[in-house]
């Protein structure tokens, strides 16, 4: 008998229908699940934080008492394994592109390594002059920040995969590009980075940048821009700078001043020198797509996303790819940047603590300060000058000053910063991400000049 259903699906329907379903799945699940770890806020122990930074937090405490002496180790390894690659070349390295990447630096970046080496041994076993390895120089970087960065950099580099080979930044793309090109002129996947800076911390959105730089989906322009401009700081380490200063009770309106003053400066310091002399080309040299945001005819902006995300959801073939992408990640933050950020992390706080370099730079904005009617301006003017080096050493500083309105001047000052050299700038430099350490500097007083002006505002209507 003939079948009278003419609706009924056929095989290839069906198949059809089950394969869209299954592609739907493999972008949303690993999607919501870096959602869930990147950016979604949880309180443990009363603080606010992010899965990920939590998951580092607990490997630092079952690591307690061994944490320093396997960064020792790691640090000596690249020291010495980098020299021996350079001068030797064996070619189970040289004809392998992560091995000859991660072990073959360029002359200055070896230079870097070993003198990591040096300093953090000077460090552990406290030889050598005091200067180099007390608590504030390289005690501070290797005990204080390392040991956090190599754990963030485990689980970051591990499950950054979830945010960038499933389909959320093309969705996140679609959806946030009329917001972000217009205002910022910069892709709207983008936006992610600044969440996952926003509420975990900085070096997650740039190790995010620079991933997606080296994939091509960033210019040299937006990687630059992003990476020094939206690597935003978490907001627990807001509350941290305010309670050092002894003005928790001002969070609220202290916050809002360096929301506002990072807008301000996000829209104004990219149109500026050096960012604006930054090409728009990707990192083999190749012309920007322009069509990469176009919306096809027959799309909205979020049909086209999900359509997107399903695309390079179903790009992916295996999970244990993604596993060892991951993995490669990892290995290449944790033996890659560590030892940069020893390095560089401890001559800028050498040169803060030891020279004048600081107080004399720090001479203009003493100007600009009483301009502002600012109290204490000589003494606030170093400060600011001093986060260069360390975010948290001018509210260290701003501890010894009398009046409530410098130092929350300061506290609003060193977080709208973002360039400073114990961490952020030292993980740029050891990026990808086509940034110098000339550029950061002028970055660091471009931001300083048009955030002053606006937390000094929010001061003055306050205090």
């Amino acid at each position: 008998m003939k079948d009278n259903n003419i609706y009924a699906e056929s095989p290839r329907d069906i198949n059809k229908t089950n394969s869209s379903n299954k592609s739907l799945l493999r972008f949303l699940l690993p999607s919501l699940i870096g959602l869930f770890l990147f950016m979604t806020p949880v309180t443990y122990e009363g603080d606010m934080t992010i899965p990920v930074a939590l998951l580092a937090k607990l490997l630092m405490a079952a690591l307690d008492g061994y944490l320093l002496n396997i960064i020792t180790v790691i640090i000596s390894f690249m020291a010495v394994a980098s020299t021996l690659a350079v001068l030797l070349k064996p070619k189970f390295i040289t004809e392998r592109a992560f091995f000859k990447e991660l072990f073959m630096p360029t002359p200055l970046w070896l230079i870097v390594r070993i003198l990591s080496c040096a300093f953090t041994i000077a460090t552990v076993y406290q030889v050598g002059p005091e200067y180099i390895w007390n608590e504030n120089t390289g005690g501070l970087v290797l005990n204080d920040l390392l040991p956090t960065l190599f754990a963030v950099f485990i689980f970051a580099g591990l499950l950054l995969p979830l945010l960038l080979n499933f389909g959320l930044l093309e969705l996140c793309g679609a959806l946030c590009t009329k917001i972000m090109r217009p205002i910022f002129n910069l892709p709207g996947r983008s936006a992610v980075d600044c969440i996952a800076s926003w509420l975990g911390d900085g070096s997650v959105g740039i190790l995010l940048t620079d991933k997606q730089y080296q994939e091509k989906f960033y210019t040299q322009r937006e990687a630059a821009v992003i990476g020094t401009t939206f690597s935003a700081v978490s907001i627990t380490f807001s509350l941290v700078v305010i309670a050092q200063v002894n003005l928790e009770q001002y969070f609220l309106p202290y916050y809002m001043a360096i929301t506002l003053s990072g807008i301000v400066a996000a829209i104004i310091v990219p149109k500026l020198p050096p960012l604006c002399w930054k090409k728009d080309i990707y990192i083999d040299g190749t012309p920007k797509n322009h069509d990469l945001e176009s919306i096809p005819t027959g799309h909205t902006v979020f049909s086209w996303g999900i359509a997107q995300a399903v695309d390079r959801a179903s790009k992916v073939t295996s999970y244990k790819t993604v596993f060892i992408e991951g993995l490669k990640n990892a290995t290449h933050m944790v033996f890659g940047i560590l030892p940069v950020v020893m390095a560089i992390g401890t001559v800028g706080l050498l040169i803060a603590e030891y020279t004048s370099v600081f107080a004399v730079l720090g001479k203009p904005f003493m100007y600009y300060l009483e301009f502002m009617n600012v109290p204490e301006a000589a003494l606030a003017s170093e400060s600011l000058v001093v986060g260069f080096a360390d975010m948290f050493v001018p509210s260290i500083l701003a501890t010894s000053m009398e009046s409530d309105m410098t130092r929350f001047i300061i506290a609003g000052v060193s977080v709208s910063q973002l360039i400073y050299m114990s961490e952020v700038g030292a993980l740029l430099l050891g990026s990808k991400i086509p940034v110098n350490i000339v550029d950061l500097f002028i970055i660091f007083v471009l931001r300083t000049i048009i955030t002053l002006p606006i937390i000094t505002g929010v001061a003055h209507l306050i205090f």
